[in-house]
């Protein structure tokens, strides 16, 4: 499954960012269909569309994440463990991108670049593509180094 592209059409048919991200990763979580959607409809937009918060991108990465190694409170190693996943998918957003905040990346504008291989692969252009579809990217990444995917 191309999880990139996946990303991408859920964005065209009106998902947010965030919905986008964490829709492509729906298959593996195994909640009833929709409910990711649902449960980040509000995250789109750096939180309600303020643009002043986490790019919508970066929190659906970590809900995938979060989703993908739960953490439900029955242990403190795994709670470490999911803060240190989610951690370093920021980080590596942040090196992409050099931002993760909604507001800053839309007016850097970063573009595509050699970090950015799924989008330059597709030929993106709009500034939330490339957000959405280097963020799967790199969550695919992470969870094939985890062994999980």
């Amino acid at each position: 499954m191309d999880r990139c592209a996946l990303a991408y059409q859920l964005h065209k048919e009106g998902y947010n960012c965030a919905q986008a991200v964490v829709g492509a990763f729906e298959d593996q979580i195994g909640l009833p269909h929709g409910s990711v959607l649902a449960a980040t409809g509000g995250f789109g937009g750096g939180v309600g569309g303020s643009h002043e918060e986490l790019c919508g991108a970066v929190s659906g990465g970590v809900m995938a994440l979060s989703l993908l190694a739960p953490y439900t409170g029955e242990r403190a190693e795994v709670k470490r463990k999911v803060y240190a996943l989610c951690k370093e998918f920021r980080q590596r957003f942040a090196d992409v991108f050099e931002k993760t905040r909604c507001g800053d990346l839309l007016a850097a504008q970063p573009g595509i670049s050699e970090k950015t291989a799924a989008a330059r692969r597709m030929e993106l252009k709009s500034h939330c593509d490339i957000m959405i579809v280097t963020a799967v990217e790199l969550v695919e990444a992470m969870l094939e180094e985890a062994g999980a995917e």
